[in-house]
């Protein structure tokens, strides 16, 4: 079955990579999976690869990415090892779910790479004007094994009522309601809040953008799991980077 995107989306006209952040499981206490980010060759941020994806590109981008990272994570993840690749993707970018799965599943298979490895992120900074359609994606999506999470959760245009219409396997805090919130106590009554909701819907909950010890202690004594952030690691380019837990190093590579 074939799709607007398959039909009509422009071939791209620049090249670009991927860096991997860690994300720490903090009951296990140990490396939970990499999310990857998209940048240029020579380490551009995403922000300067995205400019240059065009409307008439962004079905073409969505899909190489998804290719891209599941190449390089099958090359770097040790094998043996159980980790999650996290990938972003773009909700608006995916016209029919089953016929847009089709690259992602044939890169998964060409390196044995496991669907139940992979976790699709949808940021709530991009608007989803059909709720239907999205919902229909996280179904299509779970039938093949993949984890899907919401980014950014709490600062994008859904917030709560997003969990009434549908309900993620993971949310991610966004980093404008941790920054700080060792020392805030309004902060930390949203987050005990999100964290509340999220049990009774039985939806895994992880912080970004941990910058701090007082931070993560915090948000662990909150009941929060999986954390991600610079104190644990920044992203590296093409490479899985070292991941700090205090003063223990937690590298899987």
């Amino acid at each position: 079955m074939a799709c607007e995107g398959c039909t009509t989306s422009s071939k791209l006209n620049f090249d670009f990579s991927m860096a991997f952040q860690p994300i720490y499981d903090a009951v296990a206490g140990r490396v939970w999976g990499y999310e990857a980010l998209v940048r240029g060759l020579a380490g551009e941020g995403a922000f300067e690869v995205l400019s240059k994806v065009s409307p008439e590109q962004k079905y073409r981008f969505d899909q190489d990415c998804r290719v891209k990272a599941i190449e390089l994570a099958s090359r770097l993840f040790p094998a043996g090892e159980e980790l999650m690749l996290s990938i972003n993707f773009m909700p608006n970018a995916v016209y029919e779910p089953a016929a847009c799965l089709r690259a992602t599943l044939l890169a998964a298979r060409r390196c044995s790479f496991p669907t139940s490895s992979i976790m699709f992120e949808f940021t709530e900074n991009e608007e989803v004007s059909d709720t239907e359609h999205l919902k229909n994606i996280i179904i299509e999506y779970r039938k093949h094994g993949f984890t899907t999470a919401t980014d950014d959760f709490g600062a994008g245009h859904a917030g709560l009522g997003l969990l009434v219409d549908f309900q993620p396997d993971l949310i991610k805090i966004d980093m404008k309601l941790i920054r700080g919130i060792d020392a805030n106590p309004a902060r930390q009554a949203v987050v005990a809040g999100i964290v509340g909701i999220a049990g009774e819907l039985d939806i895994t909950v992880l912080a970004e953008g941990i910058e701090t010890e007082a931070e993560f202690l915090v948000l662990k004594a909150a009941g929060i799991r999986l954390f991600q952030g610079y104190w644990f690691g920044k992203p590296a380019f093409e490479e899985l980077p070292q991941v700090h837990c205090g003063a223990d190093v937690l590298a899987v590579n």
